[in-house]
């Protein structure tokens, strides 16, 4: 361990503190090592107090009262909204709409832009490594448009295959949208290049950016993203919400996903007038306790600091890399470590994922198996499922080895 591997360390014992679920003994008396943070994370305090504060003492709707809790509710929900704004450096808080997740942000773009501008003979590509919400929802559309879908194919190492570009990205591509990081194989995309390329034929972007957020500095006006996704619970916030970040003549454009209260502006017997961005896009009541949540995490996780998480999951999953290489017949999917994100997939000659996630278990080590919502890219490395072990701000050098141990545990296990 290096002294850089120690402070970040020492400060991940501290931050732990923060987290309630993770001062948790399991029923074996083990206590947890939680490494299924791809698919989840776990909340602070700060989240847990922010969300029951709403509840206890200003439960009201938002935007239609004019009394004391709804104006205190409605404040607390925009407030969120702004803080969100600026933790992916939005150029409004207007550009910010909040839905249940990444997976309806994209069903939102898919079924209102790309309603109004696909049609047979345009083209969407995707790629080979993406989650099953960034592809069912294209396939629906497909179906009903008659547009194609194209897929950009990865190499055998987990990258994205950037030599295909000229043949895929064409005059008749209309959106190219792609994971910012695998959720799998953990790959951190080339985005600046990814987004040349698209604008070079004049197609429009979106990066589904639920395994880049929660972990990485985002600036989407850097990233020069059209639409940009991410969800609340990867990123120390509460379930239920998500977020959508659009350009504005992009987002004004469109039309409403649904219809209901607070998208609309003026109701008649012949016909309706749509409320302005982004309340156009949130028809009923919002999940407002969920968006403060949200709002407190973004507060915590700025006091961290997103460049000190980066950091520190760099050097877990680099610790991790190494000392899992170590396991006999353990195969590793994906990239090098200084290629992906804070998670690693692999998989346990002889052994089922799934069972060796309940072999896991036993140890108080909690990860994920499966094929993990993205079937298509692991038929495209011919392995029915893998398991993954992803990390957060909390995750420990120390945790990793007790990961490392219960792997040599199911390994004799399975070869006696």
């Amino acid at each position: 361990m290096t002294i850089s591997d120690t402070i970040l360390t020492d400060r991940t014992v501290a931050l732990r503190q923060d987290f309630p679920i993770l001062q948790r003994m399991l029923p074996n008396g083990r206590p947890l090592i939680y490494l299924d943070n791809a698919a989840t994370s776990q909340k602070p305090q700060s989240v847990l107090d922010a969300m029951d504060d709403y509840y206890r003492r200003y439960n009201a709707n938002v935007h239609r009262g004019v009394h004391t809790l709804s104006e205190e509710a409605t404040a607390a929900f925009e407030a969120a909204r702004t803080k969100v704004a600026k933790f992916v450096n939005a150029p409004s808080a207007r550009q910010i709409v909040f839905t249940r997740g990444a997976t309806e942000s994209i069903n939102l773009v898919a079924h209102t832009w790309g309603r109004a501008n696909l049609g047979p003979g345009d083209e969407v590509l995707i790629t080979e490594m993406e989650h099953h919400a960034n592809i069912v929802p294209w396939q629906i559309l497909q179906a009903q448009l008659g547009f194609t879908l194209r897929y950009v194919p990865i190499t055998d190492h987990g990258t994205l295959d950037l030599r295909t570009l000229p043949d895929l990205l064409t005059p008749r591509t209309r959106l190219f949208s792609f994971v910012h990081a695998s959720n799998v194989v953990g790959t951190v995309n080339p985005v600046q290049e990814l987004v040349a390329a698209a604008r070079a034929v004049g197609a429009a972007v979106l990066i589904d950016g639920a395994q880049s957020a929660p972990h990485m500095p985002v600036d989407v006006q850097a990233l020069d993203a059209d639409f940009f996704v991410f969800s609340s619970h990867k990123m120390c916030g509460p379930t239920g919400i998500g977020v959508l970040y659009g350009k504005r003549e992009l987002l004004e454009a469109m039309p409403p996903f649904m219809g209901g209260g607070d998208m609309i502006r003026e109701v008649t017997m012949t016909g309706s007038k749509w409320n302005t961005v982004p309340y156009k896009f949130e028809a009923g009541t919002p999940s407002i306790a969920e968006a403060i949540g949200l709002g407190a995490a973004v507060d915590y996780l700025q006091q961290v600091g997103m460049a000190w998480i980066q950091a520190h999951e760099r050097a877990i999953t680099q610790y991790a890399y190494t000392r899992m290489a170590e396991v006999e017949g353990l195969h590793i999917l994906g990239p090098a470590p200084d290629a992906r994100g804070g998670l690693v997939a692999f998989t346990l000659e002889g052994v089922h994922p799934h069972d060796l996630s309940a072999i896991l278990d036993r140890s108080g080590v909690a990860v994920r198996a499966g094929h993990h919502c993205a079937q298509p890219l692991h038929d495209r490395l011919g392995i029915h499922a893998s398991a993954r072990a992803s990390f957060y701000l909390y995750n420990t050098l120390e945790e990793v080895d007790v990961l490392v141990q219960a792997l040599h545990k199911a390994q004799e296990i399975f070869t006696l």
